[in-house]
């Protein structure tokens, strides 16, 4: 019986080749599943027949304030568009649109699954990460657009975050600059298509403004505190130290972390809440009310900059955070961050050997009347065309589908 034995380097290998197998047979049928599911077993006809014109991708509600005014262009002009969104209660729901088709994807892979599936001519999504992550082009959609929310020059997005997209609405020149010297970079990506159509955010955000009663002013200054996530955040840098210094200037504080920090930075959210009770903890899903009603805004290289100070015109006060470009796409070019070299324009700095002094700053920085001219410096910068942002994206949308549905 000497030749039914295996020596346990061959079974080794042996077993490991069939757990292989047996992995690459799963995957397989796994994916087989999800093509005739979703419409990848279909014959060409019918998936012309099903293909969706417009289909905007949102992975989370509080990008609602970003598509709604792209869909209410829609819904004006009687175009039908459908919305993926990750989230039940996106407000979306209800809108009550007659054009507008929302449909909640579900959670986690299965969400994705479908939209890797996805038979349309446009997809317009916020998300970056476009098949870097697990969600992939799907070979029957035929052109992938990304919005911005932010007006910054998109080197803070993580590393790769746009380079599978074929288009993007850029808010101003700084974000064309930036996107054609990482394609530069990359040769082996497409060069996309780069569309100047202005910031729906803070063209939204300057609508309610206009819209809104006239701000009562507060008996003592109000102190906003909305910093970005990650390890070079205030949060994740400062924590604790930070918050006991405001709660000493007597002001009242409000803190808004970045949504992403509930998910990322759990334990540390749930500490800082259970020490510092007194303080206001802001998680509304639209932040117009909690930034108008702010005297200041204290933060680091979050995008709300530009929300308060280019919309709401009051100054800001960024923390020295000892940026960290590793993750990013900054850490590729070599080049100073276009948002680093506007704050100054926009507040005044704040270094952590200065917070016993954190009152006085708040004050001078209110009490400043020069930060007004270089707010007015950075919108010019980077905001085009303020107030046509969302029609200008409709036109780009419309225009583009009929152009590759010929």
């Amino acid at each position: 019986m000497l030749f039914l034995y295996i020596d346990p380097g061959t079974g080794s290998m042996l077993f490991s080749l069939f757990i292989g197998l047996a992995a690459t047979l799963s995957f397989g049928l796994r994916a087989l599943v999800l093509k005739l599911k979703f419409g990848g077993g279909k014959k060409k006809d019918d998936q012309d027949e099903k293909r969706l014109p417009f289909v905007i991708f949102s992975d989370s509600k509080r990008y609602f304030n970003i598509f709604d005014p792209i869909c209410q262009e829609f819904e004006k002009r009687g175009i039908h568009l459908t919305y993926f969104t990750l989230s039940k209660d996106d407000p979306i729901f209800t809108r009550g649109y007659s054009f507008i088709h929302p449909e909640f994807l579900g959670e986690g892979n299965r969400a994705f699954a479908k939209l890797n599936f996805i038979h349309a001519d446009i997809v317009l999504s916020t998300t970056p990460g476009l098949d870097v992550y697990q969600w992939k082009r799907s070979r029957n959609a035929r052109f992938y657009i990304h919005v911005p929310h932010v007006v910054d020059d998109l080197s803070t997005y993580r590393m790769f975050g746009l380079d599978h997209y074929d288009a993007i609405l850029t808010t101003g020149p700084c974000q064309v600059d930036f996107v054609r010297r990482i394609e530069a970079m990359r040769p082996s990506i497409q060069r996309k298509e780069l569309e100047t159509v202005g910031s729906i955010q803070l063209d939204g955000l300057a609508s309610k403004k206009n819209g809104a009663r006239t701000r009562a002013r507060n008996e003592r200054p109000v102190v906003l505190v909305a910093p970005s996530w990650g390890k070079s955040a205030i949060l994740s840098r400062y924590g604790a130290k930070i918050l006991n210094a405001l709660m000493k200037t007597g002001y009242e504080i409000v803190v808004r972390p970045h949504p992403q920090s509930f998910d990322s930075e759990r334990e540390l959210m749930a500490s800082l809440m259970k020490e510092f009770p007194s303080i206001e903890w802001n998680r509304d899903n639209d932040n117009f009310e909690v930034l108008n009603r702010a005297d200041i805004l204290i933060s680091d290289f979050s995008g709300v900059n530009y929300d308060f100070s280019l919309v709401f015109d009051r100054p800001i006060i960024y923390a020295d955070t000892a940026f960290d470009p590793a993750p990013y796409d900054a850490a590729w070019t070599g080049m100073p961050i276009w948002s680093f070299k506007v704050l100054p324009l926009l507040g005044n700095p704040l270094k952590e050997d200065e917070f016993d002094n954190i009152k006085e700053i708040i004050d001078r920085t209110i009490a400043s009347s020069d930060l007004e001219r270089g707010r007015e410096s950075v919108r010019k910068q980077n905001w085009s065309n303020r107030g046509e942002s969302a029609r200008l994206a409709a036109d780009y949308l419309i225009r583009k589908q009929q152009e590759i549905s010929r």
